[in-house]
């Protein structure tokens, strides 16, 4: 038995939200990095899981690294995993007994399965009136969608995000990471935090809710903005921006680079970076409005002018005007980018069947409640007799016993 099989405290103990206890019922990508995001933040999280199979991203592979899912592991690391068949009457009350302990609970269930099931708001409010009860949902609890599905790729769609990614002359395009899941997490994590400021003075829990579809069409902003003023959709510009030009991805003879030039000052350094003084003070580039309006005459020399050099000829050049620029790296570039390890962004945990597991850490920096070191992401069912045992007093005999009934 490991260290942290026989202390089920072992996992965590330094954060800002050392000392909170999270029961995680999610499962693939939204729910379990917003838990994920908690338990770098020092609360114990709590990861109950079927004992047959799991978390659905324990078998999304390959790649596997060792005898686990990559994408298991990349979202689930500071975690606990607690087996427990929910359609079992003896593992529901073994679930309320473990709810009696904890702060949190975090559920990405479809509307209404959790209710069901018997563990819904109102059913842990009335037994826990403090509890903390966060959900993720695809549309929502209410209104004319609330029974779809979120899967990320449909929320990607229905949010208009996919209308305004990609090239003008091509289909929509998805992003290149899972947003809407992703956003979603993030949102329901400051929705946790708020709610334990206001139970700090209240003494009262609340029900967190986050939809999908929601958190991702709030990123529209400004193409939100623009519609409400004008009553157009915006259409997909590529790599343009729609207000701010040169703004976009330009080609060099090697490679390919990113330009950002934001203002009317930036714009009068830059134009003697490139060789191109007769732009500047041209009567159809000289201002903002004057570039937005006649982007598709002065792409087309910008164009001509950068393919002139190499990518990070460019980007000394443009660097030392104090003009804004990057190369497009790849994400192995970008795993392997000096500033990150630099700056402790690689985290690296061991895995007792995985090895060494690289990850991105969590960007968070908090100079009086620093992160502690993290934990593997857990095998099925690695701490379910450290929890049943040490937290909750099951004897060996009865966890025995519960798993001869198939219940953990």
């Amino acid at each position: 038995m490991s260290s942290a099989d026989a202390n089920p405290d072992a996992f965590g103990g330094a954060g800002p939200l050392a000392g909170l206890r999270v029961i995680d019922l999610t499962r693939v990508l939204s729910g379990p990095f917003c838990t994920m995001t908690l338990g770098d933040m020092g609360a114990e999280v709590i990861k109950v899981e079927h004992p047959t199979g799991g978390d659905d991203t324990r078998s999304f592979a390959p790649p596997y690294q060792g005898d686990q899912s990559a994408y298991f592991l990349s979202v689930n690391r500071n975690k606990k995993s607690l087996t427990l068949n929910l359609k079992d009457d003896t593992a529901k009350e073994v679930l309320w007994q473990l709810i009696e302990t904890a702060d949190i609970i975090v559920e990405n269930f479809r509307p209404g399965a959790a209710k069901r099931l018997g563990f819904g708001y109102d059913d842990v409010a009335a037994r826990r009136p403090e509890m903390i009860y966060a959900t993720i949902s695809g549309f929502g609890d209410t209104g004319p969608e609330a029974t779809r599905p979120g899967y990320d790729l449909i929320v990607q769609g229905e949010s208009a995000m996919m209308n305004i990614t990609g090239a003008p002359d091509t289909p929509p395009f998805k992003m290149g990471t899972s947003i809407a899941d992703l956003v979603s997490g993030m949102n329901l994590v400051q929705g946790i935090l708020a709610a334990l400021l206001s139970r700090r003075d209240s003494g009262k829990g609340q029900h967190v809710k986050v939809s999908m579809l929601e958190a991702l069409t709030s990123l529209l902003t400004y193409h939100a903005g623009n519609y409400y003023a004008t009553g157009v959709s915006s259409e997909r510009r590529g790599n343009a921006h729609p207000s701010i030009v040169p703004y976009e991805t330009f080609k060099a003879s090697d490679g390919w680079l990113n330009i950002a030039v934001g203002n009317d000052a930036q714009w009068e350094n830059f134009c003697p970076a490139i060789g191109r003084l007769d732009l500047k003070d041209h009567e159809l580039f000289a201002t903002i409005p004057d570039r937005v309006n006649n982007r598709d005459q002065l792409i087309p020399i910008l164009t001509d002018v950068l393919q002139q050099k190499s990518r990070d000829d460019w980007i000394a050049v443009l660097s030392a005007a104090g003009i804004p620029c990057g190369a497009l790296r790849t994400v192995a570039e970008a795993c392997e980018n000096e500033t990150l390890k630099q700056r402790g962004m690689i985290w690296t945990t061991d895995h007792p069947t995985a090895g060494k597991v690289r990850s991105i850490g969590n960007p968070i920096e908090m100079t009086d409640t620093p992160f502690a070191p993290p934990s593997p992401a857990p095998r099925l069912g690695e701490h379910t007799e450290a929890v049943l045992g040490s937290l909750l007093g099951f004897s060996a005999e009865k966890i025995a016993a519960l798993k001869e009934q198939g219940t953990i």
